[in-house]
């Protein structure tokens, strides 16, 4: 949900990841007196690791000293401290140059500390001194900017200290509840390098009550009519920021642009919202959107338990941003605990605003309706670039909800959209792999350097270069970039319909006949969503970021689902748009949880490590009780064939011939989500421990009843 959240990943895949606004250091070392140039020649050169081939770094001799940079790390001194090894000044970090069976420099490991913990190997692919480093000088200051109930808010401010005299730039500002006294020269340019370089005033934003500035904080505060002066939300704030920065901030240019991941990209969509006229381009990338029907606290009704749980502690239990860890397995933490109501009682969290949110309205009521941001996106009135991950663990939903409330009041075409190969916030940075799986090129790189800059570029300084004309979506498995003129595409692609046979196939063609697949769902045994030890969500160790690419084999030979497979495919079959889920089924009890996988299965015999691996494409949980109304919760009648209809999102993948189809069906993802009691319960919140039992569940794949998936697809045969 933050920049600072995601910035712990590392995902800017660099020499070394040494802050929390991914300050990737460059390594410079002083070099002992008898140096000379000539002697360290021999170390200059390009270096690179296997795995990221993308990420370089260049070691140079500057004025008698060597350094060592990368596109997005700062130039660094190097000092000596031994033969063919050097220290980066002031840090632990120690850097060994090795030789190959001809004498010449061939590697360079470096690591951190006493054992060197995190070495990693990188080869010297040229000899040849490059520049990678263009980092712009930034000056900082900060201000207490005033809003119109009285409340200060703080904000870190940095401008160009090299800017052309007379130079008008334009704002670019973040607004966040994660602080932002990190914010330095520095980590504006490892954090956002291609937009530092070209030069703006980057305004970062403590929200109310969090961190150094004044007021109270309210999650997800929702927007409200402004009668009075003390009428506020996070849109009038955000203006009364604006009208600030342009009084007080010399040299602008008059125009603003906003952005932010995930809570700070929920910030950005308010700054579109009824905007300050200054403002000219907003880019929501994660948003939280609608934290009940598909962002962070709900999916469908589902309660995202160990999310909520955590992130609840992390924003309410103190100002600043303090993450919940533990020793215990959360799956047995949350077992144990029987429901949310006893796990907020056993971590003494009862009093939070969110907590008892989360207990007094578990179903989509006016509470989380007013938050609901597309619920105000009834008119574009500033040029929107949506971004978000195919692999979000956060916040998918958002990113495409916003732009399908949007688009069809986009007169102008000033609305546009970008999914790629991406967990949250995973367009930040410089890899081309998620988790083990590899997209051949640094797709963030691509996406920051054709679409993210040059959308700012032509918005805020009337430069030429953005060329998106509406979506850009990054086709998985071939692995290609590729342009529509909407989303989901209309043009070269028909409406198909994958069924699910009651023999545990997927065919094309509709089953004729009767038939059922059936299995018994235990709450007391519930399935887990990831691989365990399962940690606190950004707990130490924790494989929360990469978990919907984790390989499913850990689950799907349990007994407690279902699955439903092609045969080996013998041609490429593309599915692109929004993938359906539509089931009919029945329980033995009166409420029940339904879980749909998407899942591209590889070869056996596919290079390591995706030898027959089962690799996530689109997946999401419907809780059965709210299948007629989100509002208004009602009991399934037990042995009773229903229809379960949702959207497991928006996904472009092609599977390769040789693969395998799969479809996977089960009754709990746990602890992520809360477990379904099985038996209908005015709250689940609450629920008692004898309500949890054991039920029956049937997926029919029957000519009457014909379960199936519903998508946009190339290369259909039956």
């Amino acid at each position: 949900m933050t920049i600072s959240r995601f910035c712990r990943l590392g995902v800017v895949s660099t020499v070394l990841v040494s802050s929390c606004f991914m300050t990737v250091p460059v390594f410079s070392l002083p070099v002992p007196s008898a140096a000379t140039a000539e002697s360290l020649a021999e170390y200059v050169g390009q270096y690179r690791s296997e795995a990221e081939p993308d990420v370089v770094s260049a070691v140079n001799v500057d004025n008698g000293k060597l350094t060592v940079e990368g596109e997005r790390s700062p130039r660094l001194e190097l000092k000596a401290v031994g033969k063919d090894e050097f220290q980066v000044t002031d840090s632990q970090t120690r850097l060994s140059f090795l030789r190959g069976a001809d004498g010449k420099i061939a590697s360079l490991k470096i690591g951190a500390g006493i054992g060197r913990q995190g070495e990693r190997t990188l080869e010297r692919f040229s000899d040849v001194a490059v520049r990678l480093n263009h980092f712009r000088e930034y000056t900082r200051t900060e201000a207490m900017i005033p809003m119109r109930d009285g409340v200060k808010l703080h904000a870190v401010i940095l401008q160009p200290t090299n800017a052309k005299a007379g130079e008008p730039l334009p704002f670019l500002m973040e607004r966040t509840p994660y602080g932002v006294d990190g914010g330095s020269s520095r980590s504006f340019n490892t954090s956002k390098p291609e937009l530092a370089a070209s030069g703006y005033i980057l305004v970062e934003e403590d929200v109310r009550g969090r961190y150094g500035s004044g007021g109270q904080f309210v999650m997800n505060r929702p927007i409200i009519p402004h009668t009075t002066k003390n009428d506020v939300d996070e849109t009038t704030d955000t203006r009364d920021t604006i009208d600030w920065l342009l009084k007080n901030v010399p040299n602008n240019n008059g125009r603003v642009g906003v952005l932010g991941v995930s809570y700070p990209g929920f910030l950005a969509m308010m700054a579109g919202i009824d905007p300050h006229p200054a403002v000219k381009a907003v880019s929501p990338q994660a948003p939280m959107t609608d934290v009940w029907l598909g962002d962070d606290f709900f999916h469908y009704g589902a309660f995202r338990e160990t999310y909520g749980f955590d992130y609840v502690q992390q924003l309410e239990g103190q100002k600043t941003d303090q993450r919940v860890d533990g020793k215990e397995d959360t799956y047995d933490f949350f077992l144990r605990n029987v429901n949310f109501a006893g796990a907020a009682q056993a971590a003494k969290m009862t009093d939070l605003p969110t907590a008892k949110a989360f207990v007094a309205h578990p179903e989509y009521n006016k509470f989380w309706q007013d938050m609901a941001v597309q619920r105000h996106l009834t008119k574009v009135e500033v040029p929107t670039l949506e971004v978000g991950g195919w692999w979000d663990q956060e916040d998918l939903w958002g990113t495409q909800a916003e732009y399908a409330t949007l688009k069809p009041h986009d007169t102008k075409g000033e609305v546009f959209l970008v999914l790629g190969p991406w967990n949250h916030g995973g367009w930040s940075g410089s890899t081309r792999h998620l988790g083990v799986v590899d997209f051949g090129a640094p797709t963030g790189d691509q996406y920051r350097k054709t679409i993210e800059a040059p959308f700012f570029e032509k918005y805020l300084k009337d430069k030429s270069g953005f060329e998106l004309k509406d979506t850009a979506s990054f086709r998985t498995g071939v692995n290609q970039w590729k342009r529509y003129e909407a989303w989901p595409p209309k043009v070269g692609f028909a409406q198909a319909k994958l069924y699910l046979q009651s023999n545990g196939g997927l065919s094309m063609t509709a089953p004729a006949g009767e038939g059922k697949v059936s299995y018994v769902a235990d709450p007391m045994n519930p399935i887990p969503y990831r691989a365990r030890p399962i940690q606190a969500t950004y707990g130490t160790g924790s494989k929360w970021r990469q978990w919907l690419v984790e390989d499913q084999r850990f689950v799907s030979s349990r007994k407690d689902l279902a699955n439903f497979t092609t045969p080996v495919l013998d041609h490429d079959v593309t599915v692109t748009g929004d993938v359906m889920a539509d089931l009919f089924a029945s329980t033995t009890g009166s409420d029940a949880d339904w879980v749909v996988k998407l899942i591209d299965v590889y070869p056996e015999d596919a290079p390591a490590p995706m030898a027959g691996y089962q690799l996530m494409i689109a997946d999401e949980i419907f809780r059965g009780r709210y299948r007629k109304s989100f509002e208004r919760p009602e009991a399934i009648t037990p042995d009773k064939i229903e229809e379960y209809k949702w959207s497991l999102h928006g996904a472009d993948h092609t599977f390769l011939k040789g693969h395998r189809i799969m479809v996977e069906v089960q009754s709990s993802w746990f602890p992520l989500y809360d477990r379904n009691p099985q038996t209908f319960v005015p709250n689940i919140m609450t629920a008692p421990a004898d309500a949890y039992k054991a039920q029956t569940v049937s997926i029919f794949g029957s000519a009457k009843y014909p379960s199936h998936l519903e998508f946009e697809i190339t290369g259909a045969k039956d």
